[in-house]
């Protein structure tokens, strides 16, 4: 059977090829005084709140299960509008945001409505795998940019200017980042727009652990910097939603009647059930809630992180949101006897059952020597994951 060519560029997703090996090992370690310990997802353990659970029985009680508009339900359009000026204090108008199929579907939309055979996107390395290949499935061409720790594995307005080229359609930027947890400085991030502004280019940013952010530093949201800003923005993550599959994207407003018309033929739309279900994730009681997990997670970054670094597996940067550690396993791999973080995880996984991810996925700049800790589980478990640790390298 002959494949496209656009299907053959997609890689596999490491993450998830290391998930099964987990999951086979989970079952043969099942019933021993170590079974394995999940720190690989990137997650959340915690459920949708009671008010969320509930508003979805209501509406399948109700009937309330038919396709809504490609570009949601109005109602939930004004939440999120409402969501941005209380949280963010930016004004975001309901008209100017898509529900999509989660953020997956909205990174899709985006790239298909901006980018054209052989335009190239910059990004940083590392970054979030499945946004290059959003980019591949697009027909562009992600161009991977190397970040250092000193520039928080973030691109730089500097580094922008420098990689433009005549087939640069713009930036892709994750702020918090995924492996690394970090942010760009709103003053860098402005910068970098106004180059990218300046040669006629587009900003995407991907904001979808914005709600996980622990530095009033980094906290804010990229639309602040104006109109033309396409932010995609997840339930998953802050709202704790991610088998539910929603999400949305704040475009400009011209934009909109073409990400619709690309939404009713791809998608129809995202889940109803989901949708109504959603509504309630911005009312008080759920949103105390969703601050008090906010503070779990915090709390588990300030144990975690402190943990490894004893252990010799420097984290660089302090992750200031999301919930993931990027940690220099080189100390640690040569104590183990192995070389490289692939080796490392699968060493760690068989001796200590212990998942966690090998920094393949996330680019080729020196990721061989990064893995990357997610902290989307309970405090028992990364307490008893650091026991493990300290036992094998310490």
């Amino acid at each position: 059977m002959k494949f496209s060519t656009r299907a053959e560029r997609i890689e596999p997703f490491y993450v998830m090829e290391v998930a099964k090996a987990a999951q086979q090992m989970a079952r043969e370690v099942a019933a021993t005084a170590e079974p394995m310990i999940f720190l690989n997802i990137g997650e959340p353990d915690f459920t949708a709140p009671p008010l969320v659970q509930e508003a979805a029985e209501r509406a399948v009680r109700a009937g309330s299960t038919q396709y809504t508009n490609a570009l949601g339900l109005e109602p939930l359009r004004e939440r999120i509008s409402g969501w941005y000026a209380q949280r963010f204090g930016v004004d975001v108008p309901a008209r100017r945001i898509v529900v999509t199929a989660g953020a997956s579907a909205a990174l899709q939309l985006a790239c298909l409505a901006l980018i054209e055979a052989g335009d190239e996107v910059l990004m940083p390395d590392p970054s979030y795998p499945c946004n290059r290949h959003f980019v591949s499935a697009a027909e562009g061409r992600a161009v991977l940019i190397p970040t250092t720790a000193e520039e928080r594995f973030q691109l730089s307005a500097a580094k922008v200017e420098a990689a433009w080229g005549p087939k640069t359609r713009g930036v892709l930027l994750a702020s918090p980042s995924n492996p690394t947890g970090t942010s760009i400085a709103p003053d860098e991030l402005r910068r970098i727009h106004e180059v990218v502004r300046a040669r006629g280019g587009i900003t995407l940013i991907d904001e979808i652990y914005l709600g996980l952010s622990y530095d009033e530093a980094f906290g804010q949201s990229a639309l602040a910097l104006g109109e033309d800003i396409i932010s995609i923005n997840s339930f998953s993550k802050y709202f704790n939603m991610t088998g539910w599959r929603l999400g949305w994207m704040v475009v400009p407003e011209a934009m909109v009647p073409v990400v619709e018309r690309l939404a009713q033929n791809l998608f129809i739309c995202a889940s109803t059930i989901s949708q109504h279900a959603a509504l309630a994730c911005f009312e008080p009681e759920s949103i105390a809630e969703y601050e008090r997990r906010r503070a779990e997670f915090r709390a588990r970054r300030d144990f975690f992180i402190p943990a490894l670094q004893s252990l010799g597996l420097d984290v660089p940067v302090a992750p200031d949101g999301a919930f993931y550690a990027w940690a220099d396993c080189t100390q640690a791999a040569h104590k183990l006897g192995v070389q490289g973080s692939w080796d490392f995880a699968f060493e760690l996984m068989r001796r200590a059952h212990l998942a966690i991810t090998p920094g393949r996925d996330f680019g080729t700049a020196d990721t061989q020597r990064f893995v990357r800790f997610s902290t989307a589980n309970s405090m028992a478990q990364l307490q008893e994951s650091v026991a493990r640790l300290r036992a094998l390298i310490g």
